[in-house]
């Protein structure tokens, strides 16, 4: 019988099949796309991400990033990370990575959309295979979860990602986020001429509407986009519980908050170790509680953010209190990183 059945091929459910792997479990992954796979996402990963990576044995290359730098207008203010950089990377090359460093540890992966699970005494049973625990790790709007009935309330909060890349050298080390009383815009640096730039907003627009909501940067990048805008959301997903018998959410299926701090890659490796270490150790009712720890201050610092951001009149005073208090922005973006 498997050891660990994984429902999503993403960067949460392959690093739990590499942990896996690498504590001398078999994984079997069950994902529908071929690697690599690209989808709506920031593609900034934060200096705990970037460690979290290295240790896997995930080797991955991008654009070095220095810190957080908010935006509003002319103006500006950052904060630089304490110790290492975190890196800007596209999604394709990251993913690309984790299914290489899968591959070499001997991780099976089978197509397929895990869409209903069995549960018996001590196995679970989705897609014909067999396993002794199961880890949903299948995105958002996760079918694992909401087939568990493990959906919480909808939330009255909601909002939308949209993200497209423009072939323009990058002009900074530091994540801009461009303030508006519309929504954010959040510029990566990615290298190689390139930049990311993805738009939150709880206005449904085409992406080129809600660019126009900053003006600067909108005429920096004018005529320069390349590929497709993909989207995702709504973000904000609630969750009864994350763990069901013999299945563990992780990553984005095991609830969300918001893209606003830019940390879903990190959360989604440091959840999806604490997942499988949780199983290794014959103790995975630790799970729940550890997953607890491990985002209470992400889920903190986002929502207040969330909470301002969500009314124009406080939007506008984000950027202006960040340049007011640079210590407490400092100590903000630090706790995040």
């Amino acid at each position: 019988m498997i050891d660990l059945l994984i429902a999503g091929g993403g960067p949460a459910g392959l690093s739990a099949a590499i942990r896996a792997a690498a504590r001398g479990m078999e994984a079997v992954v069950v994902e529908p796309r071929t690697a690599p796979v690209d989808k709506a996402c920031g593609e900034g990963i934060m200096p705990s991400g970037v460690a979290a990576l290295r240790e896997l044995g995930v080797a991955v290359s991008g654009h070095p990033l220095r810190g957080i730098r908010y935006v509003e207008g002319a103006r500006g203010t950052e904060a630089a990370f304490r110790g290492p950089p975190g890196l800007g990377v596209r999604r394709t090359t990251l993913h690309a990575a984790l299914h290489a460093r899968a591959m070499e540890l001997g991780v099976r992966i089978v197509p397929g959309k895990v869409a209903e699970v069995r549960h018996g005494h001590d196995r679970v049973a989705a897609c014909g295979l067999t396993a002794r625990w199961l880890i949903a790790a299948d995105g958002l709007h996760s079918p694992v979860r909401r087939g568990l009935g493990l959906d919480g309330p909808v939330s009255t909060v909601r909002r939308y990602g949209l993200r497209r890349h423009f072939r323009v050298a990058p002009w900074t080390e530091f994540v801009e986020v461009h303030w508006s009383r519309h929504g954010e815009a959040y510029v990566t640096p990615l290298g190689d001429g390139l930049v990311g730039v993805a738009v939150l907003s709880g206005e449904r627009r085409a992406y080129e509407s809600h660019l126009a909501s900053f003006p600067r940067l909108a005429a920096m990048l004018a005529g320069r986009d390349t590929g497709p805008v993909r989207g995702a959301g709504p973000l904000r997903q609630r969750v009864r519980a994350r763990q069901a018998g013999h299945v563990l959410l992780v990553g984005d299926a095991a609830g969300y908050v918001d893209a606003l701090t830019g940390e879903g890659v990190a959360l989604a490796v440091a959840t999806a170790g604490a997942a499988v270490d949780a199983l290794a150790s014959g103790r995975p009712q630790d799970y729940p509680a550890r997953w607890d720890r491990l985002t209470r201050r992400h889920r903190l610092l986002t929502g207040g953010l969330l909470a301002l951001a969500g009314h124009p009149a406080t939007a506008r005073m984000i950027e202006p209190a960040a340049h007011r208090a640079p210590a407490l922005f400092r100590a903000a973006v630090r706790a995040l990183q």
